[in-house]
């Protein structure tokens, strides 16, 4: 709801119609995701760089704002190590504190925090995880399609995403992970470890999966319970998941493995452990979760409730999306409608 001024303002049709003004042309490939035609990220920063030079926009840079000033509630200057700029409007296009390299302080939450906003808990999002168990990594090769994730504590159970996901050599990766990140990391710096189940085999419960096999061994009087494992997951994801119901040899017909680790077998492909035990940390955050509280702001302006004259755009606030551009989204589009005061 609180975003709805801002898309209604700058949906992504319209945002796609100020690039091609732009000299940027876009398309989506998949039917959903807008990239450049040339996919180089280059272009859009050509494009908006030029728009600068074009409308006469003075850019400074290399000048650290220290701290903004108000008069009787109302932004009057900003404070650099340098200088100071009398103002009477402050758009804080600041971000959060992802990837570090690109420039990203979290400056953006002390100058609104100075000025009496609150801010949440901020924590590092989309990103990779680490998990304790290290079977992954002999699976790297292969991407699982339409895996389930959700967290295996009582009090959060209703936790979930959906998703491709990716071994890596420490953990987990991909659109799933990206995504469900965003609920892992305040739970780490709660618990340290967060235990989750994933359902490696597009949403098959163990019936389903018994039923499957059983189709195919009809057909089949011979095929190896690995072969039956195959039929569902990556050679290298079944052989982890073979080891982990202590199966010796998969190669077997399911006749000549016990019932108790056919049954294990089942239960794993069902719903497969992990342990969430690490991230790094801001460093690879490709957002952040967290930010100035929303109810201090004014939806229909993204002008603060507190002092006249400042503005928010973009990260700083608290508010993040799924992957799949929704973030960049609602950058644009939030500061599209907090930039209309300057016209």
């Amino acid at each position: 709801r609180f975003m709805t001024p801002a898309l209604e303002n700058l949906n992504h049709k319209n945002l796609q119609n100020f690039f091609y003004d732009l000299g940027v042309e876009t398309h989506a490939p998949d039917g959903f995701r807008v990239f450049p035609i040339g996919h180089d990220a280059m272009s859009i920063i050509k494009g908006l760089k030029e728009e600068l030079v074009r409308l006469e926009v003075t850019t400074l840079t290399s000048q650290k704002v220290i701290s903004l000033e108000q008069t009787s509630e109302h932004i009057s200057a900003v404070i650099t190590e340098d200088a100071k700029y009398l103002t009477s409007n402050v758009i804080l296009a600041t971000g959060g504190k992802g990837y570090p390299v690109l420039g990203a302080e979290g400056d953006g939450y002390q100058l609104s925090q100075a000025l009496g906003h609150t801010i949440s808990e901020i924590h590092p999002a989309m990103m990779p995880l680490k998990t304790k168990e290290l079977w992954g990594a002999n699976c790297r090769a292969d991407t699982i399609a339409k895996v389930e994730m959700r967290v295996d504590i009582k009090k959060y159970k209703k936790l979930h995403a959906k998703g491709d996901l990716i071994f890596t050599k420490n953990g987990i990766r991909g659109p799933v992970v990206l995504d469900f990140s965003r609920e892992i990391t305040p739970l780490l710096a709660k618990y340290n470890e967060v235990p989750i189940l994933m359902n490696l085999t597009k949403g098959m419960n163990e019936e389903k999966i018994r039923q499957h096999f059983k189709k195919l061994q009809q057909e089949n009087p011979h095929i190896t319970l690995l072969e039956l494992t195959q039929s569902l997951l990556p050679k290298s994801v079944s052989l982890e998941l073979c080891k982990l119901a202590k199966i010796e040899n998969p190669n077997l017909t399911p006749k000549k493995i016990s019932g108790v680790s056919r049954d294990t077998l089942m239960k794993l492909l069902a719903w497969t452990p992990l342990t969430v035990n690490g991230h790094d940390g801001f460093k690879l955050a490709m957002i952040t979760r967290g930010g100035v509280l929303l109810k201090e702001i004014d939806p229909n302006s993204l002008q603060s409730k507190k002092i006249k004259g400042l503005y928010f755009c973009g990260e700083v606030m608290n508010l993040d999306g799924p992957c799949g551009g929704y973030n960049l989204q609602w950058s644009f589009a939030s500061g599209h409608l907090a930039g209309k005061l300057l016209d």
